[in-house]
């Protein structure tokens, strides 16, 4: 996506918030650049423009549905190398395939227990609700580690092994004591998505992915409360601008702007950086 950097040219003032903002979701695939230090350069440079201070990145520059332990390591050494080029400002979760436990446990093991890392991703190889994810689930939550799962409700229908929000909730059920970040709050069907995560308090709803609906954020925050509503962006596939457009404008008050746009992410990661001493 070689025009990215023009999608989000937005003027700094626009975001009169008065608060750091911390996005829960990017990528480096899709970004200019021959190496993840030169890609991740770019992504801060742009998310500077919106006083984006800090991203969340995971996933490599490649992606597939469903990767080999191969295409894991590849991808999550990718990742590191953008961490460890801006250790206070990126912060990397770890890609793992439940297909792949061991290779799973591994690449945890590797980059979350032994390294840098600070949290886990997981994509549609494999719906959530499955009991092959709790080993998974186990180990990111004694490591106080947050795992974002991607979440999608398709008119099309989804992927043979992507989550709903329900299977989400399923999973966050069984493990009452983990963090759950839901990504893209149900995906196209926000209004259905949402609701799967009332009463399940250890599920928090990230804002990435959809277009900036009228409505949208409110809802969140109307049935799930300010505390349990992220900022999340998916850059570079959607511009940083509107998603944050989506938490400017939405009808909240101030102080729910505040706590969506950075410290309830801080508040989720707050327990893991300062295990890793990056909380300086």
């Amino acid at each position: 996506m070689s025009d990215f950097p023009a999608s989000i040219g937005v003027d700094q003032s626009v975001c009169s918030v008065g608060t750091d903002i911390w996005d829960a979701h990017t990528h480096l695939a899709g970004l200019p650049g021959n190496t993840p230090e030169e890609r991740v350069e770019r992504l801060l440079e742009c998310a500077a423009r919106l006083n984006i201070t800090h991203v969340c990145i995971f996933m490599g520059t490649r992606w597939q549905y469903d990767p080999t332990p191969e295409e894991l390591r590849e991808a999550n050494r990718e990742v590191r190398q953008a961490v460890e080029r801006y250790p206070k400002q990126v912060f990397g979760f770890v890609y793992v395939n439940p297909n792949h436990l061991q290779a799973a446990l591994d690449e945890m093991r590797r980059h979350l227990q032994d390294g840098p890392m600070v949290g886990v991703k997981l994509w549609v190889a494999r719906r959530c609700c499955d009991a092959a994810l709790d080993p998974i689930v186990e180990f990111a939550r004694a490591q106080r580690a947050v795992i974002l799962q991607h979440t999608y409700i398709k008119s099309t229908g989804n992927l043979p092994g992507e989550s709903t929000p329900q299977d989400l909730a399923c999973l966050a059920r069984r493990h009452p004591n983990a963090a759950f970040i839901a990504a893209h709050s149900g995906g196209g069907n926000w209004e259905l998505g949402l609701r799967a995560f009332r009463a399940v308090p250890n599920i928090y709803a990230e804002l990435s992915g959809s277009d900036p609906t009228a409505g949208f954020t409110e809802a969140a925050v109307r049935l799930l409360g300010a505390d349990h509503v992220i900022f999340g962006s998916d850059a570079p596939g959607r511009s940083f601008a509107t998603q944050v457009g989506k938490v400017l404008g939405a009808a909240i008050d101030e102080d729910a702007r505040r706590l969506i746009l950075g410290r309830n992410l801080q508040a989720l990661l707050a327990p893991i950086l300062k295990a890793k001493g990056l909380d300086g």
